[in-house]
């Protein structure tokens, strides 16, 4: 069972999480940040990992460090999750339209975090998040569970349809990364390991 739970506690945030990758897509998440719960909403459904969030922050200030450190205890979970990457495809990627907008994400659970966030809003925050944010969470994430992650926007106007197609195409990219081949004995690389494996 690929499951995990984990929680940290900061002056400024206190976060607990649970993944389960190999679930149908329920989730249950509270941030205080709305749009940031519809975002994660769509990892959770479209990548089917059951995923529960409860934060709490100091979203008096803004919303910077409740985003930031979801996706640094989310980056730890999923990783630990995973566990030793023994028969997973590692590698993933998906084209989201979302009407006028087009994204593509490729991921790599390799090990080594490096993220290449390509895409422009036209807006400083959509709902009660700063579009800005969205770049932090995904390194957040790279950086905690050792994940390469390209995200790209292809074309878009809408500043919310852009940023669905991005949470959209995550989660369905890391379920075809974290899928099982049969044919893949242990890792699938030729070093015959990955990075971070336990």
């Amino acid at each position: 069972m690929r499951y995990s739970s984990c929680e940290r506690e900061t002056n400024e945030t206190r976060i607990k999480m649970s993944i389960d990758v190999d679930g149908t897509g329920v989730s249950e998440i509270s941030t205080g940040i709305g749009f940031f719960d519809h975002m994660l909403t769509h990892v959770s459904k479209h990548g089917f990992m059951d995923i529960k969030i409860k934060a709490e922050g100091d979203i008096e200030v803004d919303c910077h460090h409740t985003v930031e450190d979801v996706g640094i205890v989310f980056g730890k979970c999923l990783n630990e999750a995973i566990g030793n990457k023994a028969g997973i495809k590692r590698y993933g990627n998906f084209i989201v339209p979302m009407d006028e907008s087009l994204v593509l994400c490729a991921v790599d659970f390799c090990g080594r975090p490096y993220l290449n966030f390509d895409a422009k809003f036209t807006v400083d925050r959509l709902g009660d998040m700063d579009t800005e944010m969205f770049e932090e969470f995904f390194r957040a994430v790279c950086t905690n569970c050792g994940l390469t992650l390209h995200i790209k926007m292809l074309d878009g106007k809408n500043n919310h349809h852009i940023a669905e197609a991005i949470f959209k195409a995550f989660g369905k990219a890391v379920d075809m990364a974290l899928s099982y081949d049969e044919r893949i004995k242990g890792v699938l690389s030729t070093k015959g390991m990955l990075e971070g494996n336990k």
